[in-house]
Order: structure tokens, then sequence, then C-alpha cells
């Protein structure tokens, strides 16, 4: 027969193990798509050709992303002051190291990020 000590040790591992999955699962968000830096375009890019073929405008609500299909709207969350914007996915990159979106002045300009280049965002689902 074990002794009273071995049980409540297997009893606390359960605990913590049962307490720990739980957690987990209830901080995931499947709409959750990355994390990580974003920037935006130079104007020098105003007028030229995207990855999807559009023609790329500052004005409108879109974005670079290595993987996602375009047409994809995606909600763009500023994760230090809450700030959001949608955009719609239509060209590919960033392709500077670290970075997880790109995006156009005026959606960088919905989040406040202008003065700074880059900000540390959540993409999620649009809903």
């Amino acid at each position: 027969m074990p002794s009273i000590k071995r049980v409540m040790q297997r009893l606390c591992f359960i605990v913590v193990l049962l307490g720990t999955s739980s957690s987990l699962q209830a901080n995931t968000d499947s709409r959750v798509i990355e994390e990580g830096i974003a920037s935006y375009y130079s104007d020098y890019f105003q007028g030229r050709t995207t990855a999807s073929g559009d023609t790329f405008n500052q004005q409108e609500l879109t974005a670079a992303h290595k993987t996602l299909p375009f047409g994809t709207r995606v909600k763009v969350v500023r994760t230090d002051t809450g700030q959001e914007v949608e955009v719609v996915i239509n060209d590919r990159g960033p392709f500077i190291k670290g970075r997880v979106i790109d995006l156009s002045k005026r959606a960088a300009q919905k989040l406040g990020m202008l003065d700074r280049g880059v900000a540390p965002v959540l993409i999620t689902q649009a809903d």
C-alpha cells in the first residue's frame, strides 16, 4: 500500500497538470493567426503593382502577409495600445526578419504607428 506522502505527491501533480491544461485551453483563441511586429510601406511603393496584381494605394486599408491568401480580411490589433484596424491582404511580405505584416499608410495611421514605424500587433480573423 502506498504511503500517504506518495499519494499526496501524485494528487498534487494531477491537480497542477489539470490546472495548467484548463488555463491553456481558456487562453487559446482559434481566431488568432499570428503575433509579432507590424511595419508599413514607404511611399516608394505607391502606384506599383502588388503580388496579387492590384495597384498599391497608401490610402486603402490593405496589407502584405507572407502566407495568407489574397483577399483575406484580418483584424490587426496593436497590443500595446489596443488600437485596431481591419485590412485586406493583397501583397506578399514583409521580408524583414521578425516582422509579420506590412500595412498601408492609412492602416498604420489608424494604429497610431506612423511616428514609430513599427508596432507590436496581434493578427486575427476578421468578423
